[in-house]
């Protein structure tokens, strides 16, 4: 993985796991134990699903940038979808608490995308590779003087 890769990664993880233990630090005081454990879990697979789409797009970017944007629309549709999926499944579930993991879910999911967004933002991202031997070329080319 690239550096602008890995540190927008990293600037997208850390502020969500932080977000994550503050939900389920409330969520151990609101819910107990259980509360708690929701809380991690659903942190920990938003995590991983938005970590993963991040994966896929970069692969994207770099293997058919022409499809870039198109991938990355559907990407995030995809990842609600599926979050909204797994919050459904757990609804009922006796493991953990399943509306601690419900809201833990949708704030790292949006902490996610705002701190992504963000590191995009900040990301000294070239759009245009310079060319570097075309350059010297145009140089040598002109006029004498």
């Amino acid at each position: 993985m690239p550096s602008n890769d890995a540190r927008i990664l990293l600037q997208a993880a850390v502020p969500t796991a932080v977000a994550g233990a503050i939900a389920a630090a409330v969520s151990a005081v609101l819910a107990g134990g259980k509360g708690a454990l929701g809380a991690v879990v659903g942190t920990a697979l938003a995590i991983a699903f938005m970590g993963l789409g991040l994966y896929v797009l970069q692969r994207t970017a770099k293997s058919l940038p022409q499809l870039f944007q198109a991938m990355g629309l559907m990407l995030y549709v995809a990842q609600l979808l599926l979050l909204l999926i797994f919050v459904g499944v757990f609804k009922d579930t006796t493991a953990f608490h399943p509306k601690a993991f419900a809201a833990s879910l949708v704030v790292a999911t949006v902490v996610w995308m705002a701190a992504q967004a963000r590191a995009h933002m900040k990301a000294k991202i070239l759009y245009v590779e310079p060319d570097t031997e075309k350059r010297d070329q145009s140089e040598k080319s002109g006029l004498p003087s």
